[in-house]
């Protein structure tokens, strides 16, 4: 025997094992959230084209406004469906055709420092503010005097040639008003309603009073004094054109939206997903 085969090679043979026990990754999910979003997308398309024509603008209503906050109002919210029709000229030359107009009272010089004209975003706002006598209201009494009535008349007969739609709204002081039974918010929502009674007395239909609104002592003039007779006043506020058309969009557009079926969520799998076979190994 040769000394070369006293030693034989010695071969190492290393064997690799892969490892496919990890879970793997949820990327069909996403596949499937996309699927399912697209199908909900296209049954609402479906649903619009096949919806009234009222339907569509208050949607359309909600998309271009979702939060209703595009033009503030007074006290109420409206969406920017449309543009209103009634610019702030407008308002202006009206302000100027109503105080004109009250000037023919003869007692117009007194109640010349009570009346307060501006122009808000809701159209133009008109207060009667009282005095610590009672000019326009008798103080705690929901009829107004003859004096307040005059006055509500004489606005009326400028109100009844326009178009727009008119709110009107009561307010008082902070002062309790001293019944159980009677708070501020009763003589409040009296008073702006016996201020409607006489627009509708005096030309005014009554479709054109869009809406009557009592706050009590919630919309203070003075904040900072609170028992001011100020903050006793009558509202009136001829809404801009379109207006309440708007509302009533933004108000159907929630209702719809409120109204739609939730989207379908995948359910999540419990099962691990089954490993994949080892490599053959070689």
């Amino acid at each position: 025997m040769s000394k070369k085969a006293a030693h034989p090679t010695i071969v190492i043979v290393r064997k690799v094992h892969s490892d496919h026990d990890e879970e793997h990754g949820g990327a069909w999910k996403v596949a499937y959230a996309d699927f399912v979003t697209a199908m909900m997308a296209l049954f609402i398309v479906l649903w619009l084209l096949s919806a009234s024509e009222k339907v569509q603008k208050a949607v359309g209503g909600y998309f271009q406004d979702p939060t209703g906050n595009g033009r503030q109002t007074g006290s109420t919210n409206a969406g920017v469906g449309e543009t209103l029709t009634l610019n702030k000229d407008d308002m202006d030359r009206l302000k100027e055709k109503l105080e004109q107009a009250m000037k023919q009272i003869p007692a117009f010089e007194h109640l010349e420092n009570q009346i307060k004209m501006t122009i808000t975003a809701e159209g133009l706002r008109i207060d009667l503010l009282e005095t610590k006598s009672g000019l326009f209201f008798a103080t705690g009494n929901p009829k107004p005097t003859d004096a307040g009535a005059e006055l509500l008349a004489v606005l009326a007969g400028e109100l009844v040639k326009l178009p727009n739609k008119i709110a009107i709204e009561g307010h008082t002081d902070a002062t309790p008003y001293g019944r159980a039974d009677y708070s501020n918010w009763e003589l409040s929502s009296d008073r702006a309603n016996a201020a409607r009674r006489i627009l509708n007395q005096s030309g005014v239909q009554d479709s054109r009073i869009s809406q009557v609104r009592g706050f009590a002592d919630q919309r203070l003039l003075l904040k900072d004094e609170p028992n001011n007779p100020s903050n006793r006043r009558i509202s009136i506020i001829v809404r801009n054109e379109g207006l309440d058309k708007q509302e009533e969009l933004y108000a159907q557009a929630k209702q719809v939206t409120a109204a739609a079926p939730p989207s379908p969520q995948p359910a999540a799998s419990k099962d691990k997903p089954t490993p994949l076979p080892p490599a053959q190994k070689k």
